[in-house]
């Protein structure tokens, strides 16, 4: 499969390299011009380009940028697209955005809304990247760690799925893309250590946010 990553920081880069190892083809790029990113070729043994190229080069899309860049995204090569939300919400790095400081929203549903022609799956946000590198273990593992997935597209969550047992993790199914505020940053989910189980039993404990 091909992984389109825009996003060359923390988390694209682990997602990339753990891509590369389970087979997969990866193109990572940055909002800058790809020849910063020469060094990843031989470094990690990815493709590098700008966001348009990684958005047409992927079967799949991994979008890892800082939220107040999602209105830089490449729109129209990513309409159809399945794309993997992987971005978090940090006030100090992002500004104050009244909607998701209010709960009113999620940050999935915010990138949705700027890309209603794309297929939006949250994913690979509530895991450090050095854990998301180290903490992989193989199926059936006793203590095997598990990490959430939202989504209204049933494929997208597959692909997921799919991802995380190659790298290593199982896989609890949140509900669909409103249901992604249950591991968005500052609740009990978010970059804790959990087994499948307690993992489900805590996302469906997390108290309903207000107004919804």
């Amino acid at each position: 499969m091909k992984i389109g990553i825009i996003g060359a920081g923390f988390v694209g880069r682990a997602v990339g390299r753990l891509a590369i190892k389970a087979g997969h083809k990866v193109m990572l790029s940055n909002s800058r011009d790809p020849k910063t990113l020469f060094s990843l070729r031989p470094m990690i043994g990815c493709e590098v380009g700008s966001a348009s190229d990684a958005a047409v080069f992927g079967d799949i899309i991994v979008i890892a940028v800082p939220l107040s860049a999602i209105g830089q995204l490449p729109f129209a090569s990513l309409r159809g697209k399945q794309v993997i939300d992987a971005v978090n919400y940090y006030p100090e790095r992002d500004g104050q955005v009244e909607t998701l400081d209010s709960q009113q929203t999620t940050t999935s549903e915010l990138m949705a809304s700027c890309l209603p022609e794309a297929k939006i799956t949250k994913a690979f946000n509530a895991i450090p990247m050095t854990q998301l590198e180290s903490d992989g273990l193989p199926l059936g593992s006793p203590s095997r760690r598990a990490l959430p997935v939202a989504g209204d597209d049933s494929e997208g969550k597959k692909i997921v799925s799919m991802l995380y047992d190659a790298f290593g993790f199982d896989t609890v199914d949140a509900g669909g893309l409103a249901e992604g505020w249950r591991f968005e940053r500052g609740t009990p989910a978010y970059c804790v250590h959990m087994p499948k189980d307690l993992l489900a039993v805590t996302l469906s404990h997390t108290q309903c946010r207000p107004g919804k």
